[in-house]
Parts: structure tokens; sequence; C-alpha cells
């Protein structure tokens, strides 16, 4: 893989930390519940990290590191305050908007993993970056399935 290449796949996992970040904000902004506000803002400032982190490797890979967060990110965090609208901003709504935006997380980080073969300092933040989404997804889902169950 030439660094060009490294440098576009970085990006791209920079826009989707980035994602995470802004999407984890805006439903901690409308949670109900302070525990639940609260493990949103800790994920967002993982997430502002975890981008941080590769924008120090795309600019030791030579390349220009991505500061936003992706078009698809911005319709996806439109998209969670039009359902919060309509929705009441439930708690239950947010962590279900959290776990979908975690599923776009983590076939992006999948994706990356699986592309061409990584560098090995590259590949190992990456992988170190996926096991969290991986974790993020699974606490959100959980937390959903216990939401669910406790509006019933």
């Amino acid at each position: 893989m030439d660094r060009k290449d490294i440098v576009k796949t970085l990006n791209t996992l920079i826009e989707t930390s980035k994602d995470g970040e802004y999407g984890f904000r805006l439903s901690a902004d409308h949670a109900q519940s302070s525990q639940i506000q609260h493990l949103f803002v800790t994920r967002a400032e993982e997430c502002a990290q975890a981008a941080a982190e590769l924008q120090t490797l795309v600019v030791q890979y030579g390349g220009k590191a991505e500061t936003e967060g992706s078009a698809t990110g911005s319709l996806h965090r439109g998209w969670v305050a039009v359902k919060g609208t309509l929705a009441g901003y439930s708690d239950l709504a947010m962590l279900e908007e959290a776990e979908r935006g975690e599923d776009t997380a983590m076939a992006r980080y999948r994706d990356a993993l699986q592309g061409e073969e990584l560098p090995p300092d590259v590949r190992f933040v990456v992988e170190r970056q996926y096991q969290g989404v991986k974790r993020n997804h699974s606490q959100m889902r959980s937390l959903r399935d216990q939401a669910k169950v406790s509006q019933h």
C-alpha cells in the first residue's frame, strides 16, 4: 500500500471518528438520563481522541489530515435531530441512533483492515480503535435493549 492510499484510508477513518464525535455530542444534548448523557459525552471525547491519533498518522505519512466529518455523517446527524423531534428525544431513540452510527463505524474500520495491507504501525492503531468501536456498539445495543424493556 503506498503512502497516498494509507492517507486516504486514514482520512476516511478520521471522518468516521468525527462523525461519531458529533453524533454522540448531539445525542448527549438530547438524552434525558444523566447516565446516558455522561456516556455519550465520554464516547464523543473518545472519538475525538481517535481522530487526533489518526490525524497524527496522516501527517507522519506525508498527508493532509481531515478535520471534519463526512457528508454522510452530516446527514445522519440531521436525521438524528429530525427523528429526535418526532420521538420527543427519548433515550431509546438516541441509543438506537448511536447504535446505527456505530454500525457504520464498524463497517468502515472493517473495510480499512480488510483492504490492502496496512503498515504495522497503522494496522496496530486501526485494530485497537476498531476494538473500541465494537465495544461501543455492544454497549449501545445493550443499553438500547434495556431501554426497550423499561418502556414496557
